[in-house]
């Protein structure tokens, strides 16, 4: 008998999964390789969105909570994880500029917009209006944190590597039978594989396709992330990762020419020295129409909780809200009406 059984192990498992270790709490993980969002996400961390120069979604509490929530996991599994990258908005005019300066006296805002203009100082880069300069960003290796996250947890024999059989689950009054395990509750944190969940399938998760390419340009010499039409991430050894698109309507982890080709096109406009394409990954990721997660409990079975839609700011809002869930669930403390998935289920369930 374990307290609880975590089915999925990207942002939104392993953020659950860490309240359950810091509290004691006794559990299973179910995952397999169905999702890859996590996997290939560019892991920036950056509380502004930049094509409107507005806060994100509790984006300054987030922000504090994330920075320790990765503090602690990279003491925990004797890694590096957390990468201090700054993010530079690349403007295309001078309208652009001066709506970055009314910007920059917002309320919450002035925080982390830097006032001065960055001005252009590499020639591989076409930026004859500077750049607006993000404070407080950075980039988490969400590739390393997902793998040491999994050995971790099968050196501890917490872990099953195998897709979720719901043919297997059998709800009780008490909790749910899982194979040899019983559980007092199950967390479905399954990312876009929410689709598939025959409990939580209601839900309007909707999801959006993902594809970064890597180029490898000897010659850009940039050790800053650069928004444009496209972001520009340094990943080291002169390589760097461009994109990514949203696309709703191919729902598959399959990389494509077309996206490659859109994405080569944004580059050239701003990029004018050579490289050459090394790689491409694709990954769903589990978007909700009001761009809020999805956080609650299933209003017909109690012992049943889902834990989803972070969209494409996963290493932002998973510890936050993975806090709130945990302490929704233990300490029976109200989850923000933001993310609470009941506000969905009044159409469902009367």
């Amino acid at each position: 008998m374990v307290d609880y059984i975590v089915v999925g192990l990207g942002l939104a498992g392993i953020s659950f999964c860490e309240q359950l270790e810091k509290n004691g709490k006794t559990f299973r993980v179910v995952t397999d390789d169905s999702q890859t969002s996590s996997l290939v996400a560019g892991g920036l961390y950056n509380p502004v969105i930049l094509k409107r120069f507005t806060l994100a979604w509790q984006a300054e509490k987030q922000l504090k909570i994330a920075k320790t929530f990765y503090t602690d996991l990279e003491q925990k599994l004797g890694i590096k994880l957390d990468y201090t990258l700054p993010v530079y908005r690349r403007f295309h005019s001078v309208e652009e500029q001066n709506q970055w300066f009314v910007a920059s006296d917002k309320k919450g805002l002035d925080v982390f917009l830097n006032t001065k203009i960055q001005p252009n100082t590499n020639e591989s880069i076409d930026a004859p209006f500077g750049y607006g300069e993000v404070m407080h960003t950075g980039r988490i290796d969400t590739k390393k944190l997902v793998s040491s996250y999994e050995k971790h947890l099968q050196e501890k024999g917490l872990l099953l590597n195998e897709s979720f059989k719901f043919s297997d689950l059998q709800l009780g009054d008490n909790g749910v039978d899982y194979g040899s395990i019983f559980a007092q509750r199950i967390i479905f944190a399954e990312g876009f594989g929410l689709k598939n969940n025959p409990y939580f399938n209601y839900l309007p998760l909707q999801g959006s396709k993902g594809e970064y390419i890597f180029i490898k340009a000897p010659k850009l010499k940039e050790e800053r992330a650069i928004k444009s039409s496209v972001f520009i991430i340094p990943e080291g050894d002169d390589v760097y990762r461009v994109g990514a698109n949203y696309e709703r309507h191919d729902k598959s982890n399959e990389p494509t020419e077309s996206v490659r080709e859109g994405l080569l096109n944004k580059l050239k406009a701003v990029v004018k020295c050579d490289f050459k394409v090394v790689g491409q990954v694709a990954g769903v990721r589990p978007t909700v129409i009001d761009r809020k997660p999805m956080v609650g409990r299933h209003p017909k079975y109690q012992q049943m909780y889902v834990l989803n839609g972070f969209g494409s700011r996963g290493v932002l809002v998973g510890p936050s809200v993975s806090w709130q869930l945990y302490t929704y669930i233990e300490n029976d403390e109200p989850l923000d009406s933001d993310i609470d998935s009941a506000r969905f289920t009044q159409k469902f369930f009367r």
